[in-house]
């Protein structure tokens, strides 16, 4: 299985991959955890460990990509990542970092100042995500930059589940309608994580998305937030998430 975690910037989306992926571990899955967050430089600290090396950078580098990629398609071709199938234990040992039974892959990042668009690294999560082959008790969570642009890339149609977290903001209602739409043309099933949910804003939130869609509410938790407010390794456990992975795991 294949999960894509998405949503309006700052609205929990690297947490609830990291939640996500824990109650997938401890369901029995086999799980790997794919940042493909280009401008994010955290997700690898809420697991409390190192960042791998890039699997860009493992390819030379958007440089050394792009010449791969040329010689591997002629103009005009399509095609896989390299015309290979991939597997878990594929992915060269040095690009993966683990923490409690989860593996991480960081695909790419923007490094430095002048350096290009992130194309190329979308590209290579497109063709990742594309030729990776899992089995049956394998899952995926990949967790993407904010927005939409996704969806353009088409990473959204690899995934079997789109789940949109959800922020107590009318931007966040507004981009969650955009995800149903767009979810739903891609061919995959769109689920809304309800995230930083108190008393006060419940109500208004639950009114606006389709309930039968609502994946998981989360409350408003202050020592979530002072975590990742100081870098500091994710220890928080929500039984919401929990529950409704062996939902969509049935």
């Amino acid at each position: 299985m294949k999960i894509l975690i998405c949503g309006k910037g700052g609205s929990g989306k690297s947490t609830v991959s990291v939640l996500t992926a824990r109650a997938l571990k401890k369901i029995g899955y086999s799980v790997l955890l794919v940042d493909a967050d280009e401008s994010n430089f955290g997700l690898h600290r809420l697991l409390g460990i190192p960042q791998p090396l890039l699997l860009m950078d493992s390819f030379g580098g958007k440089k050394g990509f792009k010449e791969k990629t040329a010689n591997t398609f002629p103009k005009g071709s399509s095609g896989g990542l390299f015309n290979q199938k991939w597997r878990i234990s594929d992915i060269p040992k040095d690009c993966i970092a683990s923490s409690d039974g989860i593996a991480l892959l960081a695909v790419g990042k923007i490094h430095d100042f002048g350096e290009g668009c992130a194309c190329p690294i979308g590209s290579l999560s497109r063709m990742f995500l594309s030729n990776l082959e899992i089995g049956e008790k394998d899952a995926v969570v990949i967790d993407t930059e904010a927005g939409v642009e996704h969806f353009g890339r088409r990473i959204d149609a690899e995934c079997d589940v789109i789940l949109d977290v959800v922020d107590p903001s009318f931007e966040s209602f507004l981009l969650a309608k955009k995800i149903q739409e767009m979810g739903q043309k891609a061919g995959a099933k769109v689920f809304f994580v309800l995230n930083k949910v108190d008393e006060q804003v419940e109500k208004i939130m639950s009114e606006q998305v389709d309930p039968a869609r609502v994946f998981a509410t989360i409350p408003k938790d202050n020592a979530v937030f002072t975590a990742s407010l100081e870098g500091k390794k994710l220890t928080a456990d929500f039984p919401e998430i929990a529950d409704a992975c062996r939902k969509i795991c049935r």
